[in-house]
């Protein structure tokens, strides 16, 4: 089976992109996983620090690994969002495939060094292990928003310029890079999702060489996605989405069986939701 580098810089070669799906529990991992069975392209399970607290890191990493092994999938796990060396360890030991170490908010000097410590540490433990690190800020919460997050780079003088994506990528040694380009953590319910900047994308590209990554995709037009994946961004974030299918059929769940106290059987809607969700974005992203 591919390593996720190697899945990454095939779907980059080809123009399409690999979903990577946020999940709390096993419902949405289930779901998840079927969607890209069916459609037999690989996917990139996510866990931020909250829900990797909630499902629990090495109950995760033993879980994808026997997928992996006893099915043949190629389904990969990614820490999401880590904040600090410490927690960002505890995912290396587990023997997750990638981490994202997040210092989006500090200065990029500050960003830049604590960015260099992870990957010596990570590189150090297990080469194989992607380090992907952020440059400018777009939020950090997957809630629905009325109005754009405070402080989110989306006016093009606030986003991730070309000299300094070179010089962090540079100066930190990382694998994937995840600029500011339009995008935003979370989805709007009441004004449009801001366009992205394709033009920078690919301009950021051609200059860092390494693959880029595309986080708040939730919201995101079809065409920017599939212009961005085009441009050199093979794997797409997406988790607002996922857990808004959850969310919704849950509480119709909940609302028409209202005798009914199994988990499994009140889930089950939500599963569905996550499924036909999922499927609706390997599809797109894999140009299938």
């Amino acid at each position: 089976m591919k390593t996720l580098l190697e899945t990454i810089k095939d779907a980059e070669s080809r123009g399409v992109a690999v979903g990577h799906f946020n999940i709390s529990d096993m419902a949405a991992l289930k779901a998840i996983v079927k969607a890209a069975t069916d459609l037999q392209f690989p996917v990139v399970i996510g866990l931020s620090e909250g829900e990797r607290n909630f499902f629990g890191v090495e109950e995760a990493a033993l879980i994808i690994r026997n997928l992996r092994e006893k099915h043949g999938l190629p389904v990969y796990l990614n820490a999401d969002h880590a904040y600090s060396l410490e927690s960002i360890k505890q995912v290396v030991e587990a023997g997750f495939d990638s981490v994202i170490f997040d210092g989006a908010k500090l200065s990029l000097e500050e960003n830049i060094a604590k960015t260099r410590e992870v990957v010596q540490y990570v590189k150090s433990v297990n080469p194989g292990i992607l380090v992907e690190a952020e440059l400018g800020y777009i939020g950090t919460s997957s809630e629905l928003f009325t109005e754009t997050p405070a402080g989110a780079a989306i006016k093009e003088k606030d986003l991730t310029t070309v000299e300094d994506a070179v010089r962090f990528v540079k100066e930190t040694g990382i694998d994937m890079f995840a600029p500011a380009v339009g995008n935003i953590h979370g989805m709007s319910i009441s004004i449009p999702n801001p366009d992205l900047n394709i033009s920078r994308i690919k301009s950021i590209k051609d200059a860092v060489q390494i693959p880029l990554v595309l986080h708040g995709g939730s919201g995101i037009k079809d065409t920017d996605f599939i212009s961005a994946a085009g441009a050199g961004m093979p794997l797409i974030h997406i988790n607002t989405e996922i857990r808004l299918a959850w969310k919704e059929a849950l509480q119709k769940s909940l609302t028409d069986n209202p005798n009914e106290v199994a988990p499994y059987k009140l889930l089950k809607p939500s599963e569905e939701a996550v499924y036909e969700a999922t499927y609706k974005r390997i599809k797109l992203f894999a140009k299938l």
